[in-house]
């Protein structure tokens, strides 16, 4: 019995040998079989890393190399696509201290080094601190640089590269192709569109460009892009950084292919674009793609003169002196403008060429996720030729809740071509128009409108009186 015992105990300590001894096996992106990047609107990206390689049967560790540095350690997922039953992960772990000089020199405090000397002499030197540096030599303590710090290994625990680590149990040896997939900031998405309308302002053409911005410390080389537009919740980590994200802060700006489409699909409460083909995402870099392109799309433009609920609680006379009229347009996201596509939010600039034939910025905005079917309304800025001036006619109390207002709102066109401008009021309490010199609509339960023509290089006076019951 004592004899099995201590042969057991034999080829146990000889296993265990050989474990330790065995070199961890790495997967690097040579390895590599396919991948898929999906990028959400929220600095979030979602990797899926297919790679192929052999296993040995037993018990090995395994080095998957090439991963972004800004990975979320937590959200890694790694299975067997050829035999999922035979693949068993008994630990995990992901090697973020990478090699430096820095790093180097912090794991040698209180170590012997070298120092290489300009006559091509070594001093043997222990490091005390790498503030200075500080070292002893010959029981004396020496500051700053002595020459060359030569170190006689490399430290354990250290990578040239952000490395996720496993130590896997293999039932059978074997070819097998593994996905490994997990999440990682530092990369975003956003979308940017460009109008340029006709001299008419009633068609527009209209380009919309997605643009990625990578800083996740990853390249993603010929991957198979999908790109989610929609707000999801994220569990907010009470903890902040905890230290292993990595800074990266430069920009190579990239032109794309603008022959290739993406492909817009319903998923959950969210879109998903699906770029046609495959592209490569470089670390540290911006890259533009073509999203969507239309031409003479219809586009109305509106004048709107707004008012504000608290013109009606006090006696106000004239609030606002040569009020400016804005300036909207607005269409329909729809398959009869050439449109139709839900279309992500973003930034739309609008431009329109004057009479040399030269385009010019004539506003920008911001729109969001907009389904198929509904309106884009852009606010280009305020009219210079159309001025809006209100004065308070009268203002009476009737009773303790109730009163009695009256308003002249003069309108002044200066163009050359005559306009209709929108006067919408927003009204507070339970309120009626008892009188109006033109006939109005109530779009809202608190707001009234009135749709004004004014004729060019005129004016229109708009009066009425509403009773405001709070």
């Amino acid at each position: 019995m004592i004899k099995r015992l201590i042969a057991l105990t034999l080829v146990v300590a000889l296993w265990g040998a050989q474990l330790v001894a065995a070199a961890p096996q790495a997967i690097t992106r040579d390895d590599q079989k396919d991948l898929m990047v999906t990028i959400y609107n929220g600095n979030l990206g979602l990797v899926k890393d297919t790679r192929e390689t052999r296993f040995d049967a037993g018990m090995l560790e395994v080095q998957f190399a090439d991963v972004a540095a800004q990975i979320d350690p937590t959200s890694v997922h790694l299975k067997s696509l050829t035999d999922p039953a035979g693949l068993k992960i008994l630990e995990q772990n992901y090697e973020y201290d990478l090699l430096t000089s820095a790093k180097l020199m912090e794991k040698y405090v209180g170590k012997k080094v070298r120092l290489y000397q300009s006559n091509g002499s070594y001093q043997e030197a222990t490091l005390l601190s790498t503030n200075g540096p500080v070292y002893e030599i010959n029981g004396q303590i020496h500051m700053g640089h002595f020459g060359q710090v030569v170190l006689p290994a490399l430290p354990e625990n250290l990578v040239s590269k952000p490395t996720l680590v496993w130590l896997l149990r293999t039932a059978r040896a074997a070819a097998q192709r593994v996905e490994a997939s997990y999440l990682t900031a530092g990369i975003n998405w956003k979308a940017d569109y460009v109008m340029v309308i006709n001299a008419a302002d009633n068609k527009t053409d209209l380009t919309g460009w997605v643009t990625i911005d990578n800083k996740s410390g990853g390249t993603y080389s010929n991957a198979a892009l999908k790109l989610v537009a929609g707000d999801i919740n994220r569990a907010k980590d009470r903890r902040e950084n905890l230290g292993r994200m990595m800074d990266v802060a430069q920009k190579a700006p990239s032109a794309a292919a603008a022959e290739r489409d993406f492909k817009s699909e319903g998923f959950f409460e969210y879109h998903l674009y699906t770029l046609d083909g495959r592209t490569t995402i470089k670390d540290n870099q911006t890259k533009q793609l073509a999203l969507i392109s239309a031409s003479d799309v219809p586009v109305d433009k509106h004048f709107i003169y707004y008012g504000a609920t608290d013109y009606y609680r006090t006696q106000s006379g004239v609030p606002m002196s040569n009020q400016k009229v804005g300036v909207y347009l607005e269409l329909k996201n729809s398959k009869e403008n050439r449109l139709g596509m839900p279309i992500p939010k973003g930034r739309v600039r609008v431009y329109k060429a004057d009479t040399s034939g030269s385009q010019q910025l004539i506003g920008e905005d911001w729109v969001d996720h907009t389904p198929k079917d509904e309106k884009i309304k852009i606010k280009m800025g305020d009219a210079f030729d159309v001025v809006g001036e209100r004065t308070q006619k009268d203002w009476k109390r009737i009773a303790s809740n109730l009163y009695e207002v009256e308003w002249d709102i003069s309108l002044r066109n200066h163009k050359k071509e005559a306009v209709t401008v929108e006067v919408v009021e927003p009204m507070p309490g339970d309120w009626e128009v008892i009188r109006a010199s033109h006939p109005h609509e109530k779009i809202q339960a608190f707001t009234a409108q009135w749709k004004i023509p004014v004729p060019k290089e005129g004016e229109t006076k708009l009066s009425y009186r509403i009773r405001v019951r709070f």
